[in-house]
């Protein structure tokens, strides 16, 4: 028994042993519940506080709120209430100003009325008038037209001619007077307009020639290269001529050496390679190395430094003459100008000088003066490359003009400036005079005195061709021809026609710069001797 008591006591107490905790940590669950609720009662509590307060906080803002929206709401309809008062008045008093107008224009219009009615009737009286002179004038039409029949009639009878055959008399003598009469207003007119023009064109020329002079003339086909020895020729020339061969073979132009002491001369028609020649010759003997593979480095050098050098002229021509927007390559041609020359006149200056005249000449007529400078500075392109292109320098230098996309006046005016087509601008013509005068001035152009001499021999024999003419003389070279004439044959009015028919058949057939006088003079002399 007792062990089965001590038995059930241990049970007892294990049974115990492990209820104790169990027990503990419901109490403490429970006890844990119950505190916890009461934490959120009171944070429930006190939030609903805090939510009523800020409630009643927005409410009593809302109410502020509100009574300032409602302020400003009447501020602003007030304000809108006098601006819209100010405004109705300002259109009633434009309103009633219209009104006051329209009544001016109104009486004005009935005045205007009253006064075309009136001339209205006055022009009918006027027309009424004129119908019954009308009517009169026919009558006495009438009685004229009878008269002159019969005049006609008895002078028929007094002359034994027929209307006809006086008609014709009478208009020969007439023709006879007129011819006569237009000689001399002609003459009379052509020396006023000469007179004029002539102090005009010699005031605008003679200002635009002085303003942009340039240098005038330059070499033409050869280029003389100084030595510092008569030794250096030896070396030019090279053992076996080795030298020298490569020199003309890498540059195109031929070297001339002889006699002349302490010279070379390089000879070519290309401007460009001559250039290229002369200064890489110029630094051989500065640098005193002359060989074949020397040679050859120092022309690829010089090439280089020529076409930089080409660059910058064309860039100083377009910046010396104000013509922008030009194409690159055409700069690179212009620039290519400045070793070309014509008659020894060197083109980029000659081209640079025709675009100042042109413009001056253009602002003096009221034309348009860019067009002017820019066809100017290109009228002679096509000469930059006519070596090496087949056709003249005017269609080389429209074709040009045309690839790098000038426009169609400057174009026109480089076709038109030699007269290979018919000048159809203002700006073409102008073109034609500023490169006549860049080229006919004294001092301009180089002539051979073979070619002068057959001009001025040209100039006398179209002189002589023509009937009537007993001598003429070539003179202040070649700018004046003077023509004597027979005074039995030629009267005084017809040398004004063989003035200009010859004028005109020079200029069809011979070749001059500038312009040339033509003179006709008719002396009658009478000799008589006293016995």
């Amino acid at each position: 028994m007792n062990g089965d008591l001590l038995n059930i006591l241990a049970k007892i107490d294990l049974l115990l042993i492990i209820l104790i905790p169990i027990a503990t940590l419901i109490l403490g669950a429970i006890i844990g519940y119950i505190i916890n609720a009461r934490i959120v009662k009171s944070k429930i509590g006190s939030a609903t506080i805090t939510a009523d307060k800020i409630i009643k906080d927005a409410n009593m803002e809302a109410k502020t709120i509100k009574k300032e929206a409602i302020l400003e709401a009447k501020e602003e309809v007030h304000r809108m209430r006098i601006d819209f008062d100010k405004e109705v008045k300002e259109r009633r008093n434009e309103l009633q100003r219209s009104e006051s107008r329209i009544i001016q224009k109104e009486e004005y219009l009935d005045k205007k009325k009253e006064t075309i009615e009136k001339k209205l009737e006055a022009l009918e009286q006027t027309n009424k008038n004129l119908a019954l002179k009308e009517q009169e004038l026919e009558r006495e039409y009438e009685l004229i037209k009878q008269t002159e029949a019969k005049i006609i009639q008895e002078l028929e009878r007094v002359a034994s001619l027929t209307k006809d055959e006086a008609k014709a008399l009478l208009i020969a003598e007439f023709e006879q007077e007129a011819k006569k009469d237009a000689a001399v207003l002609v003459r009379n007119i052509e020396q006023t307009a000469k007179e004029e023009a002539d102090k005009k064109a010699k005031a605008i020329i003679s200002q635009a020639v002085q303003k942009c002079a340039v240098e005038h003339t330059a070499e033409i086909t050869v280029s003389v290269v100084s030595l510092p020895n008569d030794e250096m020729k030896g070396r030019i020339i090279g053992r076996e001529g080795r030298n020298i061969r490569a020199l003309e073979n890498a540059t195109g132009i031929d070297l001339i050496i002889d006699d002349t002491p302490e010279a070379v001369i390089l000879s070519g028609f290309d401007p460009v390679r001559r250039e290229i020649a002369r200064i890489t010759l110029e630094k051989l003997i500065a640098d005193g190395r002359i060989h074949p593979a020397r040679i050859e480095e120092v022309v690829e050098k010089v090439k280089k430094e020529v076409e930089n050098h080409i660059k910058e002229a064309g860039e100083n021509a377009i910046f010396e003459t104000g013509v922008y927007g030009i194409h690159p390559e055409l700069v690179k041609l212009l620039g290519r100008l400045q070793y070309r020359t014509s008659y020894g006149q060197n083109i980029l200056k000659h081209s640079i000088e025709v675009s100042h005249l042109a413009g001056m000449l253009a602002a003096e007529l009221g034309l348009d003066v860019m067009l002017c400078k820019r066809a100017g500075l290109l009228h002679d392109i096509g000469k930059a490359v006519d070596h090496d292109v087949e056709g003249t320098h005017i269609s080389i230098g429209v074709d040009l003009a045309k690839k790098y996309k000038e426009s169609k006046e400057v174009i026109h005016c480089i076709a038109a400036h030699h007269n290979d087509i018919e000048p159809e601008t203002p700006e073409a013509v102008i073109i034609q005079a500023a490169d006549a005068i860049s080229g006919a001035r004294p001092g301009a152009r180089r002539e051979s005195l073979e070619n002068y001499v057959k001009r001025l021999e040209k100039l006398e024999e179209i002189a002589n061709s023509f009937a009537g003419v007993e001598k003429s003389f070539a003179i202040q070279a070649g700018r004046e021809v003077r023509i004597m004439v027979k005074p039995e044959e030629v009267d005084d009015n017809s040398t004004i026609f063989i003035a200009k028919e010859i004028a005109k058949k020079i200029e069809n057939e011979l070749d001059y710069p500038g312009q040339i006088k033509v003179n006709v003079i008719r002396e009658l002399r009478s000799t008589e001797y006293a016995k």
